[in-house]
């Protein structure tokens, strides 16, 4: 991996920061009621990578998590509550959210579980009910 390119991420106060090496599975925008509710936003920004992607270099004792669900364990920082990351276990990869990688070149490819979406969007990618087959969904797509 030494040829691979890391970011340097961290929570809004800076207590936990880590880097990601490599390149994300995937990125994108959910617009499911957990990640809206998670994020107090209307759409939450993804990139997916592998869990050995990901390297906590700071603070790793003052990551909180919580799992409402056994697919998702939501992660944080204690000192801020500046939220970090998501595990998905079941896909085995972890969600870092787009907006905690400053200097990382966001490119999505997909909406995700557009059929909940609150914010409609109209940038051209494909918006899907649900998720990808691949990832356990229906891999339907709806109308921009």
């Amino acid at each position: 991996m030494s040829q691979d390119k890391s970011y340097k991420g961290s929570c809004f106060c800076g207590t936990v920061q880590f880097t990601v090496t490599g390149e994300p599975a995937a990125m994108g925008y959910c617009h499911c009621e957990s990640c809206r509710t998670w994020s107090a936003a209307p759409v939450n920004a993804f990139t997916l990578w592998k869990p050995e992607s990901l390297r906590i270099t700071k603070g790793s004792d003052s990551i909180g998590s919580y799992a409402k669900t056994p697919k998702s364990h939501r992660k944080w920082c204690k000192a801020c509550g500046g939220h970090l990351f998501t595990d998905h276990p079941h896909w085995k990869l972890v969600d870092v959210y787009a907006a905690v990688i400053p200097g990382f070149e966001y490119k999505p490819g997909v909406h995700v579980n557009y059929q909940e979406t609150k914010l409609r969007l109209h940038d051209g990618l494909p918006k899907l009910k649900d998720l990808p087959k691949e990832m356990g969904g229906s891999g339907a797509a709806l109308p921009e």
